[in-house]
């Protein structure tokens, strides 16, 4: 979601070495064998549509990681009017309507406006290090209708492009409530993760509750396999319950909403030793929260000059 909760309103951040989408060695889905892709698949075609909205990248070069979102809006059109509004100052590099049409909004190398206040692992301002791809879907207003399968495939087509440009693995394809927590619930526990780790573009764990039962509760150890695996939460009774609806709709999507599982802590604890963040660099699992008003407003640094609508590069609309 383009960094907003409103239907009809969008709102809107370490490097490795190179691998290829698709190799056996980077992630296929836990516990089933996943066939390698053999050809590259064509990419999909892109129309390009400039949107105003972008500043440049800080502190990293080059994006490496990617954040899926849904539009919650009532089309496609209007979700790509709004991202080339300068007025809205929201955008994302992508946005795929449920036909399979890509548009392509921002350049990847520059910074979009699309992860808004957001944390993963070390990275802290997630929208220098990302690509944001926005997905035409009305959302939780509209019963959050199932993504088509020509979205989902057009969807594969560009990540397999993105990933291979610029070298980035599996485990850090993430959703925006991955790297929101509590503040964002898009792409939802409607979205495919188990068919993207099988195309090698995400991961995803098929792991059972353990038999016989374990003596620990399933979250005494979830917020420490979390962490381990990049998440941020805000260290409270409330922040926790967001961070198990998180990890719910990423590696367990039909628990959503019900207490903490063994399945779901088994799963989470599979990913966290597999892919870790970062390799050990890591912060308190504690995320900064948002602001109290409607606009964030961060200043650019002392050596990087504002952008021309003098908000700066790290000007973002959020509404909560």
């Amino acid at each position: 979601m383009m960094d907003h909760d409103r239907p009809d309103e969008p709102g809107r951040d370490d490097d490795r070495p190179a691998t290829r989408p698709g190799r056996e060695d980077e992630a296929p889905a836990a516990g089933s064998p996943r066939a390698p892709l053999r050809r590259a698949p064509t990419p999909p075609e892109i129309v390009e549509i400039a949107s105003p909205n972008h500043g440049p990248r800080r502190g990293v070069a080059a994006p490496n990681m990617v954040v899926i979102h849904y539009t919650n809006m009532s089309s496609a059109a209007l979700a790509l009017a709004r991202l080339c509004n300068p007025a809205a100052e929201v955008s994302a590099h992508y946005l795929i309507d449920e036909t399979g049409g890509t548009f392509r909004l921002v350049s990847e190398m520059r910074r979009a406006w699309h992860a808004g206040v957001s944390a993963w692992g070390p990275v802290e301002d997630v929208n220098s290090h990302s690509i944001g791809i926005e997905l035409a879907n009305p959302g939780p207003e509209a019963g959050l209708p199932p993504f088509p399968e020509a979205q989902i495939e057009a969807l594969e087509r560009l990540l397999f492009a993105v990933r291979l440009r610029w070298a980035i693995p599996p485990a850090r394809v993430l959703g925006h409530s991955d790297v929101a927590v509590g503040r964002k619930i898009d792409p939802g526990e409607k979205f495919p993760w188990a068919r993207l780790a099988r195309a090698g573009h995400a991961i995803w764990s098929d792991a059972e509750a353990p038999v016989p039962a374990p003596a620990l509760p399933p979250e005494t150890l979830l917020g420490v396999h979390a962490l381990k695996l990049g998440y941020r939460w805000e260290e409270t009774a409330e922040g926790f319950a967001d961070l198990v609806r998180a990890l719910q709709m990423r590696f367990a999507p039909d628990e959503t909403g019900a207490p903490a599982s063994p399945r779901l802590a088994a799963r989470v604890a599979e990913m966290a030793g597999r892919f870790p963040v970062a390799d050990g660099e890591r912060r308190s699992s504690y995320a900064p929260p948002g602001p109290s008003g409607r606009v964030h407003v961060a200043p650019p640094r002392p050596d990087e000059a504002p952008d021309d609508d003098g908000f700066g590069p790290d000007f973002d609309l959020d509404t909560e």
